[in-house]
């Protein structure tokens, strides 16, 4: 006799990402990817946090073995109040708060602020990782359209807002359009919201990527001049490496307090000794001296994709060209499914992620869009891929 089990109504509504069943598929050695949101790691300093670990170890292993405060590693909020601080942002340690990667972060937000049936206004689309994380704790999504341009706040009236509990929005080469909300657009969402009194949550993993144009301030950063309340999100995936699972969470104290008591629930603490090491490595000025190179890893795969494009894609087709981060948008015709694209460029072992998951409502994108990633894709592997993507769109004007 099989055991019976029985779920709580949270779970049983829990689905699996699009993008991991994808990936499945992507693990066949001869598929051409473009469906994975993963870092380079070609830019990943494994000499150097090797080195990292074993000197904290070293010098200090029984205090990174051990058990640490749920706020985290004190020199290393330290620094990332110092880095914010040289920004234009004006906090301080208590408003710091170190996670196991953002996407902790997500759900702990989700735990404190969201009851169900609560309104959040997300942009439409967004990434699908925080749909789920918010998702669990059954909230009304109010979308938001966005441009070329990124969100676009005048679409967010008061009687919409109304009593919603934030707006969730990625400013900086957002997954997955990797499209950069415009500086007029910041100024004018954080005045707009302040003025609403809705947070607004900054989730910003890829801002550091920036390999085109100019750096914009952040969301952050310009509430200051609002009284406005801005949560930021931060992460060392993209600037380090994913597999520290390493993140923090920026926001007035109040906020702060409630995160660390969700925190303390789900598992006490971020490890210690990661985030020694993680601060070994960054504190005399590290990133600096990397950053250049790893912008330069996806400088030159974006260029060598958007050169394919340009030589291989059909007339009528759209495509952004992002300034930062690892990710473009694909608009094809209106008639073309995206999904039914997928199911016959995985025959030709070629892969990318369909755009209706990231959406939160319908629109007329939703079943025409998809999202590639160049990030860990060789450059002639990213050639080929384009061209053979190109042809079975042809075939399916």
């Amino acid at each position: 006799m099989k055991p019976e089990f029985h779920f709580a109504d949270r779970a049983i509504k829990l689905t699996s990402s699009a993008i991991r069943e994808i990936l499945k598929v992507t693990e066949k050695k001869e598929i051409i990817s473009f469906a994975g949101g993963l870092p380079s790691p070609e830019g990943f300093p494994i000499e150097i946090v090797k080195d990292a670990f074993n000197k904290v170890l070293t010098e200090n292993g029984k205090v990174a073995l051990q058990y640490g405060t749920t706020e985290g590693y004190t020199p290393l909020r330290q620094w990332i109040a110092d880095e914010m601080n040289a920004s234009g942002s004006e906090i301080n340690i208590d408003q710091i708060l170190i996670v196991s990667g953002s996407q902790q972060a997500l759900d702990l937000l989700g735990k404190i602020l969201i009851n169900e049936g609560d309104k959040i206004l997300v942009e439409n689309p967004s990434y699908l990782g925080a749909l789920q994380s918010f998702g669990l704790y059954q909230p009304k999504y109010i979308p938001v359209p966005t441009d070329d341009g990124g969100l676009i706040p005048e679409h967010i009236d008061k009687e919409t807002a109304s009593n919603a509990r934030f707006l969730y929005a990625l400013p900086n080469f957002q997954n997955p359009t990797g499209r950069t909300l415009s500086l007029e657009r910041r100024k004018e969402l954080v005045k707009l919201m302040a003025n609403l009194n809705i947070p607004i949550i900054e989730d910003d993993p890829y801002g550091e990527l920036r390999y085109k144009g100019t750096p914009q301030p952040s969301l952050l950063s310009l509430s200051k001049e609002t009284g406005g309340t801005v949560i930021r999100l931060g992460t060392f995936s993209k600037v380090l490496a994913p597999g520290l699972r390493l993140g923090y969470v920026i926001a007035p104290v109040p906020i702060i307090r409630k995160l660390v008591q969700a925190k303390q629930a789900s598992d006490l603490h971020t490890p210690t000794l990661t985030q020694m090491a993680v601060y070994e490595v960054i504190k005399d000025g590290f990133l600096q001296k990397h950053l250049p190179n790893v912008r330069d890893i996806y400088r030159t795969q974006v260029q060598c994709m958007l050169k394919a494009l340009e030589k291989e894609f059909p007339a009528g087709i759209q495509w952004t060209k992002p300034e930062g981060g690892m990710f473009l948008w694909i608009t094809l015709p209106k008639h073309i499914d995206s999904t039914k694209l997928l199911e016959k460029a995985i025959v030709r072992n070629i892969a990318f992620v369909t755009g209706k998951p990231f959406f939160i409502a319908p629109s007329p994108e939703e079943n025409c869009t998809m999202r590639l990633s160049f990030a860990t894709v060789p450059e002639e592997k990213i050639v080929q891929g384009i061209s053979l993507l190109g042809q079975l769109i042809k075939e399916n004007l």
